[in-house]
């Protein structure tokens, strides 16, 4: 990504109003780094230079950085809350209380200095507290050097040594890491288990760990035919360094996030896409799975094309896909994720991790407040993407997130979107809401504003807030401005609160003028109806009926076809048929099955006699 670009999108963003109606703006963070791993221990010792830019309006008199591995720790917040919650993440369990000093994960920080001079700061669970000696300004720009060790923890989420795969390294979330200020404050959260929220920068990293690991990061590899391992560039002779180890050297712009890993027996395959991106693969050296992994780089591509056409261009100039971690995570221009899998399985993971590239890698929300949207948004393309690529056929491909969702509602354990992502009571209830619901945010917009008007939204979405940190606030924004249609009502019921969909036919009559149809409000969340009336001569014709706080109707209906608006406060709603009862063969209420409803039993004109 070239630099002229962010710039013109930062001035550009300046006119742009966030969640707080104010004009935006964003922190910047850009870190060098060097870093010597010791392999025998998994211990690493680093310094850091960190430039930091107050953009904000604000006066900073104190930071925080995140000290992710001391959660790997026994009696640290992931630890206990692991053994407190009702349903705990099987991956993590009790395992961190059981933990010795040699297998757990640690991140100190021995010096810090701001423009030469030294700060006070103490280490609590995963944050470093850190008192300033003079206060940033706005529109300052400082400088902070600091000298820090880790160690890597035993594999058990997300980041770690020796997973259960056999891969050596897998390091995310490895470094101290500047905490995120925005318009709402700090965003110093504990690691407890969820996602993070990042400030955009650029990354150099330079590596240096035994010359017979082969590594993958984020990032462009600077030294590539000095390290070789198939990142050489073509009929270039390796010059490797004579000596025990090696300096990887990597550079990452344009990015809130640097990750990495690292294994002896990698293989390394690469492949450059039609748009330029080049791909890179790392997988264990396993016969039982190479032929997956090669059949999954098409496949790949594949996506990586998808995603261009139907939200935007990847911009970055490559991305990697690496077997490690413990299941699949995203990380700037990589992800890590199992690689014993089935083939299916193995492209379908790969699917979604890289779509997280855009959603939450490009368009940055913050995780932890709103994760919904990266996890959310990240399901439906997915799940669009592999209907095409794989040629699954399937004519709903969101049918298993709306399954999810109509249990997540009828459980009696949901909980507003709008809930910070670690407080959720049940591991369950946060991943069918985060995944799920969310995923049907965006199907379910489409049956409100049109299709043709939600895959607008998405690119326009891509086009303003790319490279920045949007919330959903400014998602629904786009959709009203594309669609022409008001919103918040939408994003009110479905994200902040549970109130649920559930409309139906309660009487069809005859008239003098024809037949009679009363249909009934029971749930609380308002919608706009669509329906389908089938007669007994084959013929049929659809009604919509708009739902009054829209202001607005959907396109690609006829003016007779279009009823008076439905208020919400109104639970019933009449309209008439110019055909007489006996004539109509059944009434159906969105037969798109693209409004998530929770009792569709009373959707359908006649009713299905109960067994």
């Amino acid at each position: 990504m070239k630099k002229g670009i962010i710039a013109l999108a930062f001035f550009t963003c300046l006119a742009v109003t966030a969640q707080n109606n104010t004009s935006y703006w964003q922190q910047e963070a850009n870190y060098k780094m060097n870093v010597d791993m010791n392999v025998e221990n998994f211990q690493y010792t680093g310094d850091q230079e960190l430039e930091y830019t107050n953009n904000s309006p604000d006066t900073l008199k104190r930071v925080f950085y995140h000290l992710f591995y001391n959660a790997f720790q026994p009696g640290s917040e992931m630890d206990v809350r692991s053994r407190t919650i009702a349903d705990a993440d099987p991956r993590v369990g009790d395992r961190i209380s059981k933990l010795t000093p040699a297998q757990q994960g640690y991140l100190r920080v021995n010096t810090l200095t701001k423009n030469g001079k030294p700060l006070e700061f103490e280490e609590v669970g995963t944050v470093l507290e850190v008192e300033l000696d003079e206060p940033i300004l706005p529109g300052e720009t400082v400088n902070f050097s600091m000298k820090f060790a880790g160690q890597v923890p035993e594999q058990i989420r997300r980041a770690g040594r020796n997973s259960s795969e056999g891969v050596a390294l897998s390091m995310t979330q490895w470094f101290p890491k500047m905490a995120e200020y925005d318009f709402e404050g700090w965003h110093a959260d504990p690691y407890i288990g969820r996602e993070w929220h990042g400030v955009w920068g650029d990354y150099d990293v330079k590596l240096t760990i035994d010359k017979d690991y082969i590594l993958g990061a984020s990032g462009l590899l600077q030294n590539a035919n000095e390290i070789g391992y198939g990142y050489e560039d073509e009929g270039v002779k390796v010059n490797r360094k004579k000596g025990k180890k090696l300096t990887w050297h990597f550079i990452a712009e344009d990015v809130h996030d640097f990750a990495w890993a690292a294994d002896p027996e990698y293989i390394h395959d690469k492949r450059t896409a039609p748009d330029g991106t080049v791909l890179h693969f790392l997988y264990k050296n396993n016969p039982e799975i190479k032929e997956n992994w090669k059949n999954l780089q098409p496949k790949t591509e594949d996506l990586l094309l998808y995603f261009n056409e139907h939200i935007g261009p990847y911009p970055w100039p490559q991305y990697s896909v690496i077997q490690g971690g413990d299941g699949g995570m995203e990380y700037a221009m990589l992800t890590l994720i199992t690689g014993e899998r089935n083939f299916g399985s193995l492209v379908g993971v790969t699917a979604h991790e890289l779509a997280h590239a855009w959603f939450q890698h490009l368009m940055a929300t913050n995780e932890s407040k709103h994760e919904w949207m990266d996890e959310g948004f990240t399901s439906y393309i997915s799940d669009l993407a592999m209907n095409e690529v794989m040629d699954l056929g399937q004519e709903n491909p969101f049918t298993g997130s709306y399954r999810s969702y109509d249990r997540l509602a009828k459980s009696g354990v949901e909980q507003p979107q709008s809930t910070h992502a670690d407080r959720y009571t049940y591991n369950a209830a946060y991943g069918a809401s985060a995944y799920s619901k969310g995923s049907v945010f965006l199907s379910q917009l489409g049956y409100i504003i049109g299709e043709e008007n939600l895959q607008e939204t998405l690119k326009r979405y891509y086009d303003t807030w790319k490279f920045r940190h949007p919330t959903p606030n400014d998602f629904i924004r786009v959709a009203e401005k594309v669609s022409g249609a008001e919103l918040d009502w939408y994003l009110t019921d479905w994200t902040q609160t549970t109130n649920t969909i559930d409309y139906g036919i309660q009487t069809v009559e005859d008239t003098e003028d024809g037949t009679r149809v009363i249909l009934k409000r029971y749930g609380v969340m308002p919608m706009p109806l669509e329906l389908k009336v089938t007669y007994e001569d084959g013929t049929s014709e659809e009604v919509y009926i708009p739902l009054q706080m829209m202001r607005w109707e959907k396109p690609g209906f006829e003016e007779d076809q279009i009823k008076e608006d439905w208020a919400w406060a109104y639970p019933t709603y009449s309209f008439t048929l110019n055909k007489l009862k006996s004539q109509v063969s059944s009434i159906e209420i969105d037969p798109s099955k693209m409004m998530a409803d929770i009792n569709m039993d009373n959707n359908v004109y006649p009713q299905e006699p109960q067994e």
